[in-house]
């Protein structure tokens, strides 16, 4: 029969319990310094750069196209940019793009893979990523952007468009006076008539639009600004005398959106005055 082991004495257990607690700081303390180790490591991996899911095919001279290049930035959207100056109606835009029109977005979801439309784009992607402060999904105020919108390209681009497109060198729609073999007399009549025209629109704005806030949007700017102000740009290539608040107001854009509208704007006014120095 095998002999119990002997228990060890008292005086043994009370010297390795005292080890022990001295020890447990110490490894306690081993364990925090691993920590910030790892969160060190952590901290050196790069973020991961967002893949462009978006193709934006754009004329950079267009103002229309700078709305949606301005509002592309201002959201951060991962896009990348593709200038098509010469090749909209090539077989291959055709073939996405039956109408030829910048700007034009491209992204898998979309029911042609396609849009067009300035308004349209930014509309679409403010739904798709929840982009509440440039287009507000409450419906009173979602409505005030909208009808903004749409006054302006149904009734102060056409205006913009008629006395701004014959110095910019664009051609001009179907049935204008612009567009047909008028002599020069009639056709600056009609370009006097829609500068003229310009006053009561921009009025709208500024009283009905904006009320007294700094933008359409309220305190920030929303969808329909971007596309007012970037409209706007052009009037400079006839050195349209904007009133004051429209002055004040594209500068406070361009302060509010930084180089999110700086940039695209730089194109703008950059082909406005290369325009303006070959006709003086």
């Amino acid at each position: 029969m095998a002999k119990a082991k002997k228990a060890a004495p008292k005086s043994v257990k009370k010297s390795a319990k005292a080890a022990a607690r001295k020890a447990a700081p110490a490894k306690a303390a081993a364990k925090k310094a691993v920590k910030p180790a790892k969160a060190a490591k952590a901290a050196k991996k790069p973020a991961k750069a967002k893949i462009p899911s978006i193709t934006l095919s754009v004329l950079k001279p267009s103002v229309n196209n700078m709305t949606v290049r301005v509002f592309a930035r201002a959201a951060k959207l991962p896009f990348e940019e593709a200038d098509v100056y010469g090749s909209t109606r090539s077989p291959e835009f055709l073939g996405k793009n039956p109408a030829h029109l910048t700007p034009m977005i491209e992204e898998k979801g979309l029911p042609r893979g396609a849009l067009w439309e300035s308004c349209a784009i930014m509309q679409y992607l403010s739904n798709k990523h929840g982009l509440e402060k440039f287009y507000p999904s409450n419906p009173a105020k979602r409505a005030m952007i909208d009808s903004a919108m749409f006054y302006l390209i149904g009734t102060l681009y056409p205006y913009v468009a008629r006395a701004t497109y014959p110095m910019l060198g664009f051609a001009q729609y179907a049935g204008e006076v612009g567009a047909h073999d008028f002599d020069a007399e009639v056709k600056s009549a009609a370009q006097k008539a829609a500068i003229a025209a310009l006053a009561e629109p921009l009025d709208v704005f500024h009283t009905f639009y904006m009320a007294g806030q700094p933008f359409i949007g309220g305190k920030n700017p929303s969808i329909a600004d971007i596309r007012l102000a970037s409209t706007l740009e052009f009037l400079n290539v006839i050195d349209y005398r904007l009133p004051a608040w429209a002055t004040d107001y594209i500068a406070a854009m361009e302060k509010k959106l930084g180089s999110a509208y700086a940039e695209p704007a730089a194109d703008v006014r950059g082909y406005i005055s290369y325009v303006r120095s070959k006709a003086a």
